[in-house]
């Protein structure tokens, strides 16, 4: 599957705590158009993952060609990984934003969590959609590294 070029998204959701949590993710896909339904796959026994099943909410940060270093950490086991990486969040987040790092947030709300193997797919309808950079390429990945999305002039 490495083969397989995708975007980069970081999931983010709060613990019970209130405490932030988040893993960079490749499985991602539109599910449903109405309502807006999206899925992610994550590895069963994350912490992320736990806090999502909790929580019941998450964010999907898509990435922008300038998000490598934030996909990197968020994939490490760094053990504070929103450390040195500016977020927000408001009334209506379901996890925390990348503003620095995002093109865009989905902010959803799980509608359904179906384990598959070592991974949980977990479905949720979107709510709310946050632009912060939509104008810049996406970060992709794929072949086990990072590209952008080639860009054409329009002309």
């Amino acid at each position: 599957m490495s083969g397989f070029p995708t975007g980069v998204v970081v999931v983010t959701t709060f613990d019970l705590e209130g405490g932030p949590r988040g893993m960079t993710c490749s499985s991602l896909s539109s599910v449903a158009l109405d309502p807006p339904t999206l899925l992610v796959c994550m590895r069963e026994g994350s912490p992320t993952l736990r806090a999502v099943e909790q929580r019941g909410s998450f964010a999907v940060n898509l990435l922008h060609d300038g998000g490598r270093p934030v996909a990197e950490r968020f994939a490490s086991g760094v053990p504070d990984r929103f450390e040195r990486v500016p977020w927000r969040t408001g009334p209506a987040a379901a996890g925390p934003h990348l503003p620095d790092h995002a093109r865009t947030v989905a902010d959803c709300k799980v509608t359904a969590i179906k384990p598959v193997g070592d991974h949980s797919v977990v479905f949720g309808e979107v709510l709310e959609v946050t632009a912060y950079r939509d104008a810049a390429a996406p970060l992709m990945y794929g072949l086990r590294q990072y590209a952008v999305w080639p860009t054409a002039a329009v002309g």
